[in-house]
Protein backbone atom coordinates (compact mmCIF):
# COMPACT_ATOMS: atom_id res chain seq x y z
CA UNK A 1 0.00 0.00 0.00
CA UNK A 2 1.06 3.53 -0.75
CA UNK A 3 -0.54 6.61 0.49
CA UNK A 4 -1.42 9.21 -1.97
CA UNK A 5 0.79 12.01 -3.31
CA UNK A 6 0.82 15.14 -1.74
CA UNK A 7 1.11 18.16 -3.54
CA UNK A 8 4.02 20.21 -2.47
CA UNK A 9 2.91 22.44 0.45
CA UNK A 10 0.10 20.25 1.01
CA UNK A 11 -1.03 17.85 3.10
CA UNK A 12 -2.52 14.46 2.59
CA UNK A 13 -6.32 16.07 3.20
CA UNK A 14 -5.56 17.88 -0.06
CA UNK A 15 -5.80 14.53 -1.73
CA UNK A 16 -9.07 13.66 -0.17
CA UNK A 17 -12.06 13.13 -2.75
CA UNK A 18 -14.34 14.40 -0.46
CA UNK A 19 -13.60 16.01 3.18
CA UNK A 20 -16.04 15.43 6.06
CA UNK A 21 -15.67 19.07 6.73
CA UNK A 22 -17.72 19.30 3.50
CA UNK A 23 -20.67 16.69 3.50
CA UNK A 24 -24.03 18.62 3.98
CA UNK A 25 -25.74 18.35 7.27
CA UNK A 26 -29.16 19.64 6.86
CA UNK A 27 -29.93 21.72 10.28
CA UNK A 28 -33.45 22.46 9.24
CA UNK A 29 -34.62 18.51 8.40
CA UNK A 30 -33.32 16.29 11.67
CA UNK A 31 -29.46 17.36 10.91
CA UNK A 32 -29.94 14.80 7.87
CA UNK A 33 -26.78 13.50 6.17
CA UNK A 34 -26.21 14.02 2.10
CA UNK A 35 -25.41 10.12 1.40
CA UNK A 36 -22.86 10.46 -1.63
CA UNK A 37 -20.67 13.08 0.17
CA UNK A 38 -20.83 11.23 3.17
CA UNK A 39 -19.82 7.75 1.24
CA UNK A 40 -17.41 10.18 -0.63
CA UNK A 41 -15.48 10.93 2.61
CA UNK A 42 -15.48 7.54 4.24
CA UNK A 43 -13.98 6.69 0.97
CA UNK A 44 -11.26 8.98 1.23
CA UNK A 45 -10.71 8.43 4.88
CA UNK A 46 -9.73 4.92 4.47
CA UNK A 47 -6.80 5.91 2.08
CA UNK A 48 -5.07 7.28 5.82
CA UNK A 49 -4.31 3.71 6.43
CA UNK A 50 -2.16 3.96 3.55
CA UNK A 51 0.08 6.10 5.15
CA UNK A 52 -0.04 3.70 8.46
CA UNK A 53 2.37 2.19 6.07
CA UNK A 54 1.57 -1.84 7.61
CA UNK A 55 -0.50 -4.35 5.60
CA UNK A 56 -1.54 -5.01 9.34
CA UNK A 57 -4.24 -2.28 8.64
CA UNK A 58 -5.74 -3.99 4.63
CA UNK A 59 -8.79 -5.71 6.95
CA UNK A 60 -9.30 -2.85 8.65
CA UNK A 61 -9.39 -0.78 5.57
CA UNK A 62 -11.10 -3.62 3.75
CA UNK A 63 -13.88 -3.71 6.12
CA UNK A 64 -14.75 0.27 6.25
CA UNK A 65 -14.71 -0.15 1.83
CA UNK A 66 -16.91 -3.09 1.87
CA UNK A 67 -19.07 -1.34 4.21
CA UNK A 68 -19.16 1.60 2.19
CA UNK A 69 -20.19 -0.52 -0.68
CA UNK A 70 -23.28 -1.68 1.25
CA UNK A 71 -24.72 1.48 1.78
CA UNK A 72 -23.53 2.83 -1.70
CA UNK A 73 -25.43 -0.37 -3.23
CA UNK A 74 -28.59 0.40 -1.58
CA UNK A 75 -28.50 4.25 -2.69
CA UNK A 76 -28.09 2.92 -6.39
CA UNK A 77 -31.13 0.46 -6.04
CA UNK A 78 -33.42 3.21 -4.69
CA UNK A 79 -31.96 6.46 -5.63
CA UNK A 80 -34.95 8.56 -4.79
CA UNK A 81 -35.17 6.89 -1.53
CA UNK A 82 -31.78 7.65 -0.29
CA UNK A 83 -30.64 11.19 -0.31
CA UNK A 84 -29.48 10.90 2.77
CA UNK A 85 -28.27 8.72 5.31
CA UNK A 86 -30.99 8.80 7.70
CA UNK A 87 -33.73 8.18 4.48
CA UNK A 88 -31.92 5.63 3.35
CA UNK A 89 -32.06 3.38 6.18
CA UNK A 90 -35.33 4.32 7.34
CA UNK A 91 -36.77 3.18 4.07
CA UNK A 92 -34.57 0.31 3.38
CA UNK A 93 -35.99 -1.39 6.43
CA UNK A 94 -39.50 -0.67 5.21
CA UNK A 95 -38.36 -3.21 3.05
CA UNK A 96 -37.89 -5.88 5.79
CA UNK A 97 -34.08 -5.58 4.99
CA UNK A 98 -31.06 -4.26 6.56
CA UNK A 99 -27.98 -4.72 4.72
CA UNK A 100 -27.28 -1.13 4.06
CA UNK A 101 -28.55 0.05 7.50
CA UNK A 102 -25.23 -2.83 9.17
CA UNK A 103 -23.41 -1.87 6.67
CA UNK A 104 -23.79 1.86 8.01
CA UNK A 105 -23.53 0.64 11.51
CA UNK A 106 -20.46 -0.93 11.30
CA UNK A 107 -18.87 2.12 9.06
CA UNK A 108 -19.78 4.39 11.80
CA UNK A 109 -18.32 2.41 14.38
CA UNK A 110 -15.11 2.24 11.94
CA UNK A 111 -14.95 6.11 11.74
CA UNK A 112 -15.57 6.72 15.45
CA UNK A 113 -12.61 4.48 15.96
CA UNK A 114 -10.11 6.25 13.70
CA UNK A 115 -11.66 9.60 14.54
CA UNK A 116 -10.96 8.90 18.33
CA UNK A 117 -7.51 7.37 17.87
CA UNK A 118 -5.93 10.44 15.76
CA UNK A 119 -7.89 13.31 18.25
CA UNK A 120 -6.42 11.45 20.85
CA UNK A 121 -2.83 11.29 19.46
CA UNK A 122 -2.71 14.84 18.47
CA UNK A 123 -4.12 15.68 22.07
CA UNK A 124 -0.66 13.55 23.79
CA UNK A 125 2.27 14.96 22.16
CA UNK A 126 4.15 11.83 23.60
CA UNK A 127 1.84 9.11 23.20
CA UNK A 128 2.53 6.53 20.46
CA UNK A 129 -0.16 5.45 17.55
CA UNK A 130 0.03 2.38 18.62
CA UNK A 131 -1.22 3.41 22.62
CA UNK A 132 -4.10 5.31 20.81
CA UNK A 133 -5.55 3.17 18.45
CA UNK A 134 -5.09 0.30 21.13
CA UNK A 135 -7.48 2.64 23.19
CA UNK A 136 -10.13 3.80 20.54
CA UNK A 137 -10.38 -0.19 19.84
CA UNK A 138 -10.83 -0.92 22.88
CA UNK A 139 -13.98 1.96 23.37
CA UNK A 140 -15.44 1.47 19.85
CA UNK A 141 -15.17 -1.82 17.67
CA UNK A 142 -13.36 -4.11 20.05
CA UNK A 143 -17.18 -5.40 22.07
CA UNK A 144 -18.80 -5.71 18.82
CA UNK A 145 -16.07 -8.28 17.51
CA UNK A 146 -15.75 -11.90 17.39
CA UNK A 147 -13.04 -14.08 19.17
CA UNK A 148 -11.73 -14.59 15.25
CA UNK A 149 -11.78 -10.89 14.77
CA UNK A 150 -10.29 -8.86 17.64
CA UNK A 151 -6.37 -10.53 17.26
CA UNK A 152 -6.51 -8.92 12.96
CA UNK A 153 -7.37 -5.38 14.56
CA UNK A 154 -4.85 -6.30 17.39
CA UNK A 155 -1.98 -6.74 15.29
CA UNK A 156 -2.97 -3.67 13.13
CA UNK A 157 -2.66 -1.73 16.30
CA UNK A 158 0.86 -3.11 17.10
CA UNK A 159 1.78 -2.24 13.66
CA UNK A 160 1.21 1.72 14.01
CA UNK A 161 4.58 3.25 13.19
CA UNK A 162 5.66 5.79 15.36
CA UNK A 163 4.89 9.15 15.25
CA UNK A 164 7.87 10.76 14.38
CA UNK A 165 7.29 8.72 11.31
CA UNK A 166 3.76 9.01 11.01
CA UNK A 167 3.18 12.75 10.66
CA UNK A 168 5.31 13.38 8.27
CA UNK A 169 3.40 11.06 6.00
CA UNK A 170 0.53 13.48 6.45
CA UNK A 171 2.76 16.97 4.93
CA UNK A 172 5.92 18.23 5.39
CA UNK A 173 4.76 21.24 7.49
CA UNK A 174 4.21 19.88 10.54
CA UNK A 175 1.94 22.79 12.20
CA UNK A 176 -0.26 22.98 8.96
CA UNK A 177 -0.97 19.17 9.05
CA UNK A 178 -2.10 19.10 12.77
CA UNK A 179 -4.49 22.75 12.20
CA UNK A 180 -6.12 20.89 9.34
CA UNK A 181 -6.44 17.15 10.84
CA UNK A 182 -7.79 18.86 14.20
CA UNK A 183 -10.43 20.53 11.76
CA UNK A 184 -11.51 17.62 9.89
CA UNK A 185 -11.61 15.31 13.07
CA UNK A 186 -13.99 18.18 14.39
CA UNK A 187 -16.15 17.39 11.51
CA UNK A 188 -16.23 13.86 11.52
CA UNK A 189 -16.87 13.66 15.46
CA UNK A 190 -19.61 15.77 14.52
CA UNK A 191 -20.99 13.14 12.22
CA UNK A 192 -20.70 10.35 13.75
CA UNK A 193 -21.96 11.71 17.02
CA UNK A 194 -25.51 12.64 14.32
CA UNK A 195 -25.51 9.22 13.09
CA UNK A 196 -25.06 7.24 16.25
CA UNK A 197 -27.82 9.40 18.30
CA UNK A 198 -29.94 8.53 14.93
CA UNK A 199 -29.29 4.67 15.00
CA UNK A 200 -30.36 5.08 18.93
CA UNK A 201 -33.76 5.39 17.57
CA UNK A 202 -36.45 2.74 17.78
CA UNK A 203 -37.49 3.60 13.95
CA UNK A 204 -34.11 3.20 13.17
CA UNK A 205 -33.15 -0.47 14.96
CA UNK A 206 -34.18 -4.13 13.15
Amino acid sequence: MSAPAIPAGGTLLDTFKRSFVDVPIDADNDNAISTTEFLEAAESLTTMFDALGSVAFSPVKSDMLNNVKKIRDRQTAAPADSTTLQALVLNELKTKKHVAAEGLLWLVRGLDFTCIALSQNLAQDAEELSTSFRNAYGNTLKPHHSMLVKPVFSAAMSACPYRKDFYPKLGDDHAKVTAELRVYLAALEKIVAIVKGFQERKEAKW
